[in-house]
Order: C-alpha cells, then sequence, then structure tokens
C-alpha cells in the first residue's frame, strides 16, 4: 500500500462491474420481459452487445458529435441497435417500443456483488462513500435502492455534464465532496477508470471482478501495480484500509 494512503477521507466507487453485476441483471431483466412478450433470445449475449455499445455512445457525446445526453438516453438509443443486430437472428426484436423502455430500466435493477453491502458498510466507518458512475442521477438512486448499498453519497457524470474518462468528472467529484484529489481515492474494477483517476490526483484502488463479463470475457485481473491498493473485493479492500 502506498504511503500516501493515509491522506484518503472519502473513496469514490465506480458502479457498473464494480459494485452491480450488470451482466447477470441484464439479461435476467431481458428474460423477464421476454417470458412477458412471447420473446425468446440469448439474453446473456444481447446484455454483451449492449454494453458493448457503453463507451462508444458515450465517446460521441465526449467528442462533442452530441449534445449532452444522460446514461438513460444513451442506453435506450443503443438498444435499438443491438435488437436490429442482435436480435433479428434470435427474436429479440420483437419487443415493442413500451417494452424497450422497460428493457432499458434493466440497468436500476442489477444485483449487487455478494461482498458490496457489508464491504461499504466497513469502509464507511472511516471513509465517506460515494458513487462515481457515468449512471444519471434517477438511475443510481433506483439502483442503490434496489441493490441495498449503502453508499453516503451520489456522485454522477450527470452532476458535471462530462462522462468518465474526462477529468472534470475526477475533479469534479472531489470538488464535490469538499477534498483534495489527493484525499479521495477511486475504487474500481476497470484499470482505464483507475488510471484516468490518477491523472486527476486522485487515490486509486483496484478490485477485481473476474465474472463481470462472463466466464472468460475478459474482465480486468489482478494484479495492477499502479495502483496504490490491490483487492481480491470489497471486504478485502476494507482490511486493507484499516476498517
Amino acid at each position: 500500500m502506498d504511503e500516501g494512503i493515509t491522506d484518503v477521507r472519502a473513496l469514490t466507487f465506480d458502479v457498473f462491474g464494480t459494485t452491480v453485476d450488470w451482466r447477470s441483471g441484464v439479461a435476467a431483466e431481458a428474460r423477464r420481459l421476454g417470458a412477458l412478450n412471447g420473446v425468446d433470445a440469448d439474453w446473456e449475449r444481447l446484455a454483451d452487445a449492449w454494453r458493448a455499445l457503453y463507451m462508444p455512445s458515450m465517446d460521441r457525446v465526449r467528442r462533442g458529435e452530441l449534445p449532452w445526453t444522460n446514461f438513460d438516453r444513451l442506453h435506450r438509443v443503443s438498444l435499438d441497435q443491438v435488437l436490429r443486430e442482435v436480435g433479428q437472428e434470435s427474436g429479440a426484436d420483437g419487443f415493442d417500443l413500451a417494452a424497450r423502455e422497460e428493457l432499458t430500466k434493466a440497468w436500476e435493477r442489477l444485483p449487487a456483488w455478494r461482498d458490496a453491502a457489508q464491504g461499504l458498510e466497513r469502509l464507511a466507518t472511516r471513509f465517506t462513500v460515494s458513487t462515481l458512475s457515468n449512471g444519471n442521477r434517477s438511475q443510481q438512486a433506483a439502483l442503490i435502492r434496489f441493490a441495498a448499498l449503502p453508499f453516503q453519497r451520489v456522485l454522477s457524470a450527470e452532476d458535471f455534464r462530462h462522462y468518465k474518462p474526462d477529468p472534470e468528472v475526477y475533479l469534479g467529484a472531489c470538488s464535490a465532496l469538499g477534498l483534495q484529489p489527493r484525499e479521495v481515492m477511486m475504487v474500481a474494477s476497470h484499470k482505464s477508470d483507475l488510471r484516468a483517476a490518477q491523472a486527476a490526483g486522485m487515490q486509486a484502488a483496484f478490485v477485481e471482478r473476474p465474472l463481470e463479463k462472463g466466464p472468460g470475457g475478459g474482465a480486468d485481473l489482478l494484479p495492477d501495480p499502479l495502483a496504490g491498493v490491490q483487492a481480491t473485493d470489497f471486504m478485502d479492500l476494507a482490511g486493507q484500509l484499516g476498517c
């Protein structure tokens, strides 16, 4: 652990993949809605294809090709593309407009990783624990309620009208917490997120989520020698940070 960790007063958490299991959650919700609408498909494949459009759609906003568009609306637009491409082969394009709007809310109904809630409770005994997600505020609020996650603060890319990895998100979060970047640690299972946070002056903790993208799906794995802390889950992180 880096010596500078003693400066940390708050932890900001990536949500999708780090705190909740987006893949199984999206697939389960799509499966449920498919059954209600008489549609059958490879729901894990749909979840993977939808997630694959996550960064490209945000990059269009980051490059100025689209005006500011929040997470929910970007996901709704990309869902149409996924259903065209994947759905024509599987029948998933049979979702009507109402079902598609409902399916977009799948990102509010994702299960937390088993260690997440207890780990956050332990970490909150010593640090302010906050989200720092590309998800919009209403989406995050609904997800936190659904997954019973004890976050003390909710910070969103929407607050800063930038998406990660823009530095405005990380620096904006530090400012919102009333702290200097060195006093805030970004916690994520995505090394690119951590590198961007570190470039903005924040500290970094890598938490491994090997099943985020399914078995053999290419999730980032330990080690991450560039991170100040490397952990196998939130409980391990709490132990290393003295909680």
